[in-house]
């Protein structure tokens, strides 16, 4: 299919900023943009051709996005390198206390041996173009912000709808770009048959565990091997035993040589979402509300699992895929509040502002057009914060209640199911129902009855401190009097007992039922979601009002910024293909520490205590006692190098990136960032910004002498 990309442009007068300047920088640029960038300067040696290529193949056609993460092809049989931790999912649910690959390990043997990983799709980018006229005009004058909001997102799904029927066989989605002014109609393959080849023990792969999570120095071998499939006539399809390996258009070339420090490398990959566009009443609402409660809910709930999970595996097992992303979230807050307070960066946000108002003041047009612009923006954030709490408890009961949020999801789709498809939530479109409906039933399997009990009895007493105006009424009429005359612990016993929503048969019937049927099914967490529902209902409208209202105030925002400072602008990452670029290079996170920028195996067994986190495989310090490094320890290097550490700017979806050297070869794969550069979704720093990937000599070492996969360096090429 010829791609037809456009180059991005922004109200006409927003066009992407591109500095040639050689050193470290700012920038998750659209793939689009490399070709206005100086690419030698930044000591890439092939051409931007070669990097990104509208109508002929490139190094990012050798990229997907996976599941959240991204991942590269790394050969012609649909080989996937991405991290242990963006696999993780799949190793847990093929794990069993008797077969338990996530402390063992997996390797297949052969490719009938790969382990099928539900709910995983592999995203590749085929084209993309502007599509902000078309949007916009559903915008008209004297909309509400809750209006407008409706009328983007509806014009959206008509748009995606439109595409998908003129594509047959791909799936579209339309990103924005500048909020409330830019946005982009992506085409995808989506190949949704993934399996689990190679995933080295949890003693590697997770080596350190939630104490090393987001820190440097590291020895992490954060990377596992997945594979694509698709039907025998080479389209996507479902998983069957009858699909063959998927043959990738691009496939990265390893590079067992590696890097040394001072190297260029790029990634390429599908970075989430960042905010440094946003204001910073934005900003103020983050630190002071939303992060800090986060954090403090997180820290229960993991603390309460660990708990559960002491002296029984299986219960571990259940719950390690809650703990590993409640754990990497709350550390990610955690490490983005102590760099927002060591940065200032709130304090330079409104000291900026208040130079942009005497900006606008200064000029009558300016303030003709821009006046009480900061103001109206701050309104919207004063508004937020007066519900807030009440609205994060929504969300945790809505989120983090396994039966309950089972119950909502089931009762929601009774009702969206019975609108018109283009009028429904997106996850309940006929296009999404299906991996709406696998999705619930596979967090089935992380059901804990004590946990999740516990973790309702703790949201239900937060209810009861809300402030009066802020009750949560549904919650008090069942458990505050429930307390007062059976006690609460009863009353969560009976809602247990008699929930019915705990597997897989009884939620796929529930999912084909219309709201009438679902309440002859007496299931007390379906009652409790349908009284709950209304106050969902209500978040979900004052999101839609607070979004329209910003989708109007922010594109002004930057517009007069743009302005003042006399430069534009990289639009914050949002899941699109993006391109970073930076060197190996070390950094000085306080006074008087300063980091090297690659470790090695020596540090492995150095931190190696035999114990949890640290505890490592007893072949892997055998063999590093015994200098058996095979071809993977480079001159200059007395072990295999384990882990580098670069000033590129990347975030949460970077996961699994590869990174490339200056050739394009692929060299490490991205799979976290220093505890200081939790900041980057906020702001990029050059002193502490720095990105952290497993050394691809690591993975190509330990998948040769501890996993004994042989079979698969041979299928990518690498001598050993």
């Amino acid at each position: 299919m010829k791609k037809q990309v456009l180059c991005l442009l922004v109200c006409g007068s927003f066009l992407f900023f591109a500095p040639a300047a050689p050193r470290a920088e700012e920038g998750m640029w659209p793939i689009t943009e490399v070709g206005k960038l100086d690419l030698a300067a930044r000591g890439i040696e092939v051409a931007a051709g070669d990097i990104f290529s509208p109508e002929g193949l490139s190094l990012v056609n050798g990229v997907v996005q996976l599941s959240g993460c991204t991942g590269s092809f790394v050969s012609p049989q649909g080989l996937i390198l991405t991290n242990h931790h963006c696999a993780f999912g799949a190793i847990r649910e093929a794990s069993t206390k008797e077969r338990d690959y996530l402390a063992a390990g997996f390797l297949a043997p052969s490719l009938k041996e790969e382990i099928p990983a539900r709910g995983y799709t592999a995203r590749i980018t085929e084209s993309y173009r502007d599509v902000s006229a078309e949007i916009l005009s559903s915008v008209a004058p004297g909309m509400t912000p809750a209006e407008r909001t409706k009328a983007v997102e509806k014009k959206s799904k008509e748009i995606v709808a439109d595409a998908e029927s003129r594509n047959p066989g791909l799936r579209a989605e339309v990103a924005e770009m500048f909020i409330g002014r830019t946005y982009l109609l992506f085409l995808y393959t989506y190949l949704r048959d993934i399996r689990l080849v190679y995933a080295p023990p949890q003693g590697i792969g997770n080596f350190g565990g939630e104490t090393d999570n987001w820190m440097w120095p590291r020895h992490t071998g954060d990377f596992s091997f997945m594979r694509a499939y698709v039907g025998p006539d080479g389209k996507p399809a479902d998983y069957s035993d009858k699909n063959v390996p998927y043959k990738p258009r691009v496939v990265l070339k390893v590079a067992t040589e590696g890097v040394r420090e001072g190297d260029a490398v790029m990634i390429p990959g599908y970075p989430g979402r960042t905010f440094r566009h946003m204001s910073s009443h934005y900003l103020a609402f983050e630190q002071d509300i939303r992060m800090p409660y986060i954090v403090d809910w997180y820290g229960h709930q993991i603390k309460l699992m660990e708990k559960m999970s002491e002296t029984d595996r299986e219960t571990a097992l259940t719950l390690s895929g809650r703990i590993k992303g409640l754990a990497n979230t709350m550390k990610n807050y955690q490490g983005k509040l102590l760099g927002l307070k060591r940065l200032g960066l709130l304090a330079k946000k409104r000291a900026e502002e208040a130079d942009l108002e005497r900006f606008i003041a200064s000029n009558p047009q300016r303030q003709k057009k821009f006046g009480g612009l900061l103001t109206a923006i701050a309104e919207v954030y004063e508004e937020q914060a007066v519900s807030a709490r009440r609205e994060l408890l929504l969300s945790g009961l809505r989120t983090h209640i396994i039966p309950l949020a089972t119950a909502h999801a089931v009762y929601e789709a009774s009702v969206e199911r019975e609108k018109p498809d283009l009028e429904r939530e997106s996850a309940y479109m006929d296009r999404n129902f299906d991996r709406t409906r696998d999705r619930l039933v596979r967090r089935l399997k992380e059901f804990h009855k004590s946990t999740d009990w516990f973790l309702l009895y703790h949201l239900c007493f937060q209810a009861g401190e809300l402030p009066a105006g802020l009750r949560l009424e549904v919650l008090d009429k069942i458990f505050v009097e429930g307390y007062e005359q059976e006690g609460v612990e009863a009353t969560l016993d009976l809602l247990f007992h008699r929930a019915t929503l705990l597997d897989e048969k009884s939620v796929r019937a529930a999912l084909a039922m219309n709201p009438d049927e679902l309440r002859k099914l007496d299931d007390p967490f379906l009652k409790l979601a349908a009284s709950l529902y209304p106050e969902h209902l209500r978040v979900r409208e004052e999101e839609k009002k607070r979004k329209g209202a910003l989708d109007r105030l922010l594109p002004l925002l930057l517009e007069v910024k743009r302005l003042y400072l006399a430069r534009n602008y990289i639009p914050d990452a949002n899941r699109t293909l993006r391109l970073t670029f930076g060197r190996i290079k070390g950094y000085s996170p306080r006074d008087g520490v300063f980091y090297k920028p690659i470790t090695s195996l020596a540090g492995v067994a150095e931190k190696s205590t035999g114990r949890e986190p640290f505890h490592t495989p007893a072949g892997l310090l055998e063999l590093y006692r015994q200098r058996d490094f095979g071809r993977f320890a480079p001159e200059g290097f007395e072990s295999v190098p384990v882990c580098i550490l670069y000033d590129a700017d990347t975030t949460g979806g970077n996961s699994g990136s590869p990174v490339l050297n200056g050739r394009g070869e692929l060299v490490g794969v991205n799979f976290d960032r220093t505890f200081e550069a939790t900041i980057n979704d906020f702001a990029w720093s050059r002193d502490y910004s720095r990105s952290i990937a497993v050394d691809v000599r690591y993975v190509l070492w330990v998948t040769q002498k501890i996993g004994r996969g042989e079979r698969l360096l041979k299928e990518m090429g690498v001598a050993f």
